[in-house]
């Protein structure tokens, strides 16, 4: 018998923020997601030490899933990020960055924790507001009867993942190839609730990205020799299709969501076996064209539906069933029984594709909701990180169909907002304070301490020693090279703005980040023109930078509000 151990006492730490070891994860934790930011953002490469598969990404996805943290405040932080991801894909980093300046600026303060979130949520507030107004100089309208804006929201998603590896015609291809598999999504005569298709990416490793293209309709990967074996379908009309989700092996084992009945002396089987061709025999007799199921076909059922001219294909998977029912318009049939006639689906028509050393069934939709995105890239690592940045921008054009909007990106927004936030705070205190007991000091600081979390966030997109500088018209921010000289002629330095959308030959005074300077009211209500004009904007979804935002600010008030950490250590 083992010895049986005494229960330990929980351990409890008050001001769990004050001491060193939180500290210093905190900052570790910065510096990682600091250092991955942006289109210049290094590449971190997780795996255990015993072996195992290698993950390189720059993304907090990837990243946040790979790192094992024990501390409960990173434990609260990373979850409250993998959250927002989950739902919105994009800005992950964004709002890491963002709670961890915040957390670190307003410990500085020494200002009493009610005081600090109270004070956050009132900036919070003052920044969504700004943000979905119309007098908000930072937000561009998305408009679906053109692709521009559309192609440069996928363009900017693409190139802040330098992982994927992509050359500067790789990326307008991939971005193209997104677009079009997302309009294809679409239905063409919605009204009003509009349910969306799927893009389905299928992997084509160690092959040129320029290859990737997308079709309408499923492909179903096979070997040569099966496809050879299949007949060819000639018929002028829609081929009818039956879906099963249960086995057609004849296992007694899985009999779906039916029974055998099996007389005594009567071989189980046999009998099984009479059961599939007599099922067999229905499909015959309702004219099915194509038989497709999730698991196995039996061989002697797959031989008797061939002599007939049916297409019968197996081992489906689990993964292509609510694709396959939504394009085909079938019910997945999960027994062996009598097979109810609104069971069955139908195709336009079936074909067999080749691309690089793979082989394909194509079934073709009567209408395109569902597509496939063949993608290539030239190795596993870098196509593992192109897969999911391809899903990260399809998840956010679905985001900017319900909310078409866009935010300038390339840190614009960011500068821009703590521009206005400084204004704000300095010119007009009262209308955010309303009746709030915090007094206008106590706003300054907090204010400040806010405007420099957003400032951090813009500084990390810079990684090689260049200088940021912001101008005093519009807020936005220019980069200018490690190399440049220290005095010097700042328009003959600048071309552009961080989102492209402003160049330096304007009127414009500069100034660095992070200088002193006197509150300015940044220009808003961006001229039709000026967003129409430009062809390669940055840009950044509306709906997930907002949840960033927020996510970020209520983490960091949850955090700072933590008086007491209770751990049990049995």
């Amino acid at each position: 018998m083992s010895r049986l151990e005494a229960k330990k006492p929980s351990l409890c730490k008050s001001e769990p923020l004050t001491t060193e070891r939180v500290r210093t994860t905190l900052s570790v934790l910065k510096r990682i997601v600091t250092s991955c930011y942006g289109p210049s953002g290094r590449l971190k490469q997780l795996h255990n030490g015993f072996g195992g598969y290698v993950c390189t990404t720059s993304q907090s996805s990837a990243l946040l899933s790979h790192l094992l943290v024990t501390h409960p405040i990173l434990k609260i932080l990373t979850t409250s990020i993998q959250n927002h991801v989950s739902s919105f894909s994009d800005c992950g980093l964004f709002t890491a960055i963002l709670c961890c300046n915040l957390i670190e600026n307003v410990q500085r303060l020494g200002l009493t924790p009610t005081t600090v979130i109270r004070l956050n949520k009132h900036l919070l507030s003052l920044c969504i507001s700004y943000l979905k107004s119309e007098t908000c100089g930072c937000r561009i309208p998305v408009d679906f009867s053109s692709t521009q804006i559309l192609l440069c929201l996928v363009r900017s998603i693409l190139t802040s993942k330098p992982a994927c590896m992509l050359t500067r015609k790789e990326t307008e291809h991939v971005s193209a190839l997104i677009l079009r598999a997302f309009l294809l999504t679409i239905p063409e005569n919605a009204e009003g609730h509009i349910i969306l298709g799927k893009s389905l990416i299928v992997p084509l490793k160690g092959q040129r990205v320029i290859d990737s293209t997308v079709l309408p309709g499923i492909l179903i990967e096979m070997s040569e020799v099966q496809l050879m074996r299949l007949l060819p379908i000639k018929k002028s009309t829609a081929l009818k299709v039956a879906l099963f989700c249960t086995t057609l092996s004849g296992d007694t084992s899985d009999t779906g969501e039916g029974t055998v009945v099996v007389s005594y002396g009567v071989s189980l089987e046999n009998a099984v076996l009479d059961q599939l061709l007599n099922l067999g025999r229905q499909l015959i007799s309702d004219h099915v064209d194509l038989v497709l199921c999730q698991k196995v076909i039996h061989p002697s059922l797959k031989q008797f539906l061939n002599m007939h001219r049916i297409i019968a294909i197996d081992r489906i998977g689990v993964t292509l069933m609510e694709p396959l029912t939504k394009m085909t318009g079938t019910q997945p049939i999960g027994s062996l029984g009598s097979i109810c006639p609104n069971s069955y689906g139908s195709v336009k028509d079936v074909c067999t594709a080749k691309f690089g050393s793979k082989h394909f069934f194509h079934l073709i939709p009567n209408e395109a909701t569902i597509c496939s995105l063949l993608l290539c890239n030239r190795n596993d690592t870098a196509w593992d990180e192109l897969k999911l940045t391809c899903q990260t921008a399809l998840h956010v054009l679905q985001l900017t169909l319900k909310e078409p909007w866009a935010l300038l990106g390339g840190g614009c927004t960011e500068t821009h907002l703590a521009a206005y936030i400084r204004h704000k705070t300095h010119n007009d205190p009262e209308s955010i304070l309303k009746d709030d007991e915090c007094t206008q000091t106590e706003l300054q600081l907090i204010a400040e301490a806010f405007c420099s979390a957003l400032e951090s966030v813009v500084g990390s997109l810079e990684h090689d020693g260049g200088e940021i500088l912001t101008d005093m018209k519009y807020g936005h921010l220019w980069s200018v090279q490690a190399d440049s000289p220290c005095v010097a002629n700042w328009p003959d330095l600048l071309s552009q703005c961080g989102c492209g959308l402003y160049n330096s030959q304007e009127e414009l005074n500069w100034s660095f980040l992070r200088s002193t300077r006197r509150p300015f009211v940044p220009q808003s209500c961006l001229p039709h023109e000026a967003v129409g004009s430009a062809s390669n904007l940055t840009l950044d979804c509306l709906t997930a930078k907002l949840s960033g935002l927020q996510v970020a600010v209520e983490t960091a008030n949850l955090i700072l509000d933590l008086s007491y950490v209770i751990e049990d250590k049995n």
